[in-house]
This record gives C-alpha cells, sequence and structure tokens, in this order.
C-alpha cells in the first residue's frame, strides 16, 4: 500500500513539474534570446544588449506602448466607477441581482462576436474610431469582471459594521465611503489589476475597434511578427515580463503588511 503511496506521489509530482516546464520554458527561452546576437531561431552565437538599445530608440513602439498604456488605465477607471457605483446603490437597498446577467454575458460571449458587435454599434452611431471606441470596448469587457467580483464581495461583508455606523449617527454616503469602501479595498485593487492587465494585453477588441488612427502595442507585435519573430519583440516581452512581476510582488507585499497591522 506504501508503494502505491509512494508511486502515485512520484508520478502526481512528475505531471506538476511537466506542466510547470510547459508554461515556464518558451518563457525562459524568450529571455535567453533577447541576448543574442543573431536573430530568433538563429542559435546562440554571443551576449548583446542590442536589441535593447533598438528598443529604446524605437519611437512607433513606444507610441503603442503609450496608447495601450492609456487604453488600459482609462478602462480599469471608468470599470471601477461602474462598479462602486452600482454597488452603491445596492447599498442604499437597491435590488441588482437581475442586472448581473447582463454583464456576465460579457464574459459567455465569444470576445470576436463582442468586437464585431461593438463596431457596428460605432459605425451606426457614427462614432469615428480611435482611443475613445478603444476605451469604451475594453471598458465593456472590463465591467463582465468588475461589477460581478465588486458585487460577490459586498455581499459577503458583515452587515453588522454597517447597521452600527447608521446607529452612532453617520449618513448613508459616509458609512458607504468610510465602512463599506474600505473594506472593499482589496478586491478593488485586485479587480482593478485584473482590469488593467487584460485590458493591456487584449488583441480582439483592439484589432476591430481601433481604426488606422490608434495602435496599442498589440497591434504593434503583430505588424512586427508578420516577417518573422525580431528580437526587439523577446527584449520587449522580457521588460515587460519583468514589469508585471514587479507589480505581483509589491501588491502581494502591501497585502501581507495590511493583513499584518
Amino acid at each position: 500500500m506504501d508503494k502505491r503511496k509512494s508511486v502515485g506521489r512520484v508520478s502526481t509530482l512528475a505531471i506538476v513539474a511537466a506542466i510547470y516546464l510547459f508554461l515556464y520554458v518558451p518563457i525562459f527561452v524568450l529571455l535567453v534570446f533577447s541576448f543574442n546576437t543573431e536573430h530568433f531561431p538563429a542559435p546562440w552565437s554571443g551576449f548583446t544588449f542590442k536589441w535593447y538599445q533598438e528598443l529604446f530608440s524605437s519611437i512607433y513602439l513606444w507610441k503603442a506602448f503609450g496608447n495601450s498604456l492609456i487604453v488600459a488605465t482609462f478602462s480599469t477607471l471608468i470599470s471601477l466607477m461602474a462598479g462602486i457605483g452600482i454597488v452603491f446603490y445596492a447599498a442604499q437597498g437597491g435590488r441588482i441581482g437581475k442586472m448581473l446577467g447582463m454583464f456576465y454575458g460579457n464574459l459567455i460571449i465569444p470576445e470576436t462576436v463582442l468586437a464585431v458587435s461593438l463596431l457596428s454599434f460605432f459605425i451606426l452611431i457614427n462614432v469615428p474610431l480611435g482611443l475613445t471606441t478603444l476605451i469604451l470596448a475594453h471598458t465593456v469587457l472590463g465591467l463582465g469582471f468588475t461589477v460581478p467580483i465588486i458585487y460577490a464581495r459586498f455581499c459577503d461583508l458583515d452587515y453588522t459594521l454597517t447597521e452600527a455606523s447608521l446607529d452612532l449617527g453617520a449618513t448613508p454616503l459616509q458609512t458607504f465611503f468610510k465602512v463599506t469602501l474600505p473594506m472593499l479595498r482589496p478586491t478593488l485593487i485586485t479587480t482593478a489589476l485584473l482590469i488593467f492587465i487584460l485590458s493591456f494585453d487584449d488583441f480582439v477588441l483592439s484589432y476591430f475597434c481601433a481604426g488606422s488612427t490608434a495602435q496599442t502595442l498589440s497591434l504593434y507585435i503583430l505588424s512586427m511578427i508578420r516577417t518573422g519573430v525580431s528580437p526587439v519583440v523577446n527584449a520587449l516581452s522580457a521588460i515587460l515580463l519583468f514589469l508585471s512581476s514587479f507589480l505581483v510582488l509589491l501588491f502581494f507585499s502591501l497585502k501581507t503588511k495590511v493583513r499584518f497591522l
């Protein structure tokens, strides 16, 4: 019996190790070959920072990066404000249970169908495609995550704290901003990170709703790799990987400090 348990444990560890290798070995290869002197997929021939120098000297790439940053930031802020507004309405006694199905639809509908629908809507109301339509499209996608997550956390809050605040003379508005929102802060931060990453990396909505006047980073990378994988893309991916890892570590360090305080 012990022998079977040990065999099962070894096989489980082997499966988990294979999954992790499948997930992270391509990332490791990308990092290593961002310093290769030759174009990918040439074999390793020497160490260089040439591709990083080309990356930081590319005006068009950084313009696309700025567009992605603007779209992700504004769509995240609008999604959070909408989620907070709906939760505030629920805190005042409003019933939004039947409204949640509208937001879950954004998650069920394939993103391509959602992108084509938004494109048709923008054309119907004669809105020129650009950063504005990109922000609106990404906000629609973000609402499908923001509203259900924040509302689910709101329903789990201890209502006795709200009652105590109201009994002590606080107005409903003061109670919401001084009691409810602080308790929702970890959920708001987590949701904001999720929406920001989804918006920053999104390709389908950007492809349909950007038009010819705005180019995001995902669209720029697509134009670069049509003739082959450029080492500049590897360098850019390496920087974005380290940046996202830093943000994740910063978030968890802040969360740990709050927990111990």
